[in-house]
């Protein structure tokens, strides 16, 4: 079985940076597949099912894991 986690993506078209807890499944060692749906309001820097590769960064709610790039989608 795939582990969730919650990994935060950033919202575009925003006047500061915003980020988004998605709920995702690992793929692998760093990468997890975002789950949706994404809110018809929003717009997501990666889609649902995208697989995204994923570091620990500090943000202002503490150390999260963050999407930084895109494998696929």
């Amino acid at each position: 079985m795939a582990e969730i986690s919650t990994v935060y993506v950033r919202l575009c078209d925003e006047g500061v940076d915003v980020w988004r807890p998605v709920t995702a499944e690992s793929v692998g060692t760093g990468l997890r597949r975002l789950m949706g749906p994404m809110p018809p309001e929003e717009t997501w820097q990666y889609p649902p099912g995208a697989v995204v590769r994923c570091e620990y960064r500090k943000l202002s709610g503490g150390r999260v894991l963050v999407a930084v790039g895109s494998v696929s989608g």
